[in-house]
């Protein structure tokens, strides 16, 4: 599935660093992805002391039914050796390899892709959505538990409410209530499309727990040891 090669992975964390802000200028911050069919929520994460990265892929059917919820079409994890130590700053160079093998895996080609990380919402404004949306071709949203850079105001308890999140005079996502009383998630673009419709996205996809039901099921898939039931199942 990814549509090239964008670089080699055996990098020094110099190199990873002067390569991250050249992509960063490669990032697309407007909109540029057509209907909807399929999105694809990811989840990123260690086992075994970190030196096994798995990557979890789920991708659902949109709209779906609105009765059952996002219909999940397919599934996939991957495990593999993990490439880098960690490093703050550099983490997708850690996670991507094993998400680009899962989505590799993957018979049907998402038109949107929900990355639980950030996307533009980095130091030098490429997080692992982003970087992954690079790969991949494809519209990106990371949506965060938790802040990596910038500031915000208090956000509104109503669900739904965001407030901007700014670094160095620049808005780089917003901070989302998706449940009252609940704290806020943290959502940027991650490469083909804009912070209004990734918030849009975000928002449409809510059910009834903090996360969206992308990254929830990718979450959900990744922390079991078989696939999660489908609809008919």
């Amino acid at each position: 599935m990814p549509a090239e090669t964008l670089h080699d992975w055996n990098l020094s964390p110099e190199e990873a660093i002067a390569l991250q802000k050249r992509m960063a200028g490669r990032i697309e911050r407007e909109d540029r992805l057509g209907p909807v069919r399929h999105i694809a929520g990811v989840d990123i994460g260690f086992e075994q002391g970190g030196e096994i990265t798995r990557a979890a892929v789920v991708v659902l059917a949109w709209p779906g039914d609105p009765l059952a919820g996002l219909e999940i079409v397919e599934q996939v994890v991957h495990r593999e050796p993990t490439r880098m130590p960690y490093i703050p700053g550099l983490l997708s160079f850690r996670e991507i390899p094993a998400a680009l093998e899962a989505f590799g895996q993957l018979v049907t080609r998402p038109e949107l892709v929900m990355v639980d990380g950030q996307g533009i919402a980095h130091p030098r404004r490429l997080g692992v959505a982003s970087h992954l949306g690079l790969w991949l071709d494809l519209p990106t949203i990371g949506v965060a538990k938790s802040r990596l850079c910038g500031v915000h105001d208090e956000v509104p308890e109503a669900r739904g409410e965001s407030t901007p999140l700014r670094h160095r005079g620049e808005t780089i996502g917003a901070v989302l209530r998706t449940r009252v009383g609940v704290k806020p998630l943290f959502v940027s673009l991650g490469h083909r499309i804009s912070l209004e419709t990734s918030l849009d996205w975000v928002v449409k996809c809510l059910g009834r727990t903090k996360l969206p039901e992308p990254t929830r099921l990718a979450d959900r898939l990744a922390s079991r040891r078989g696939p999660l039931p489908r609809p008919a199942d």
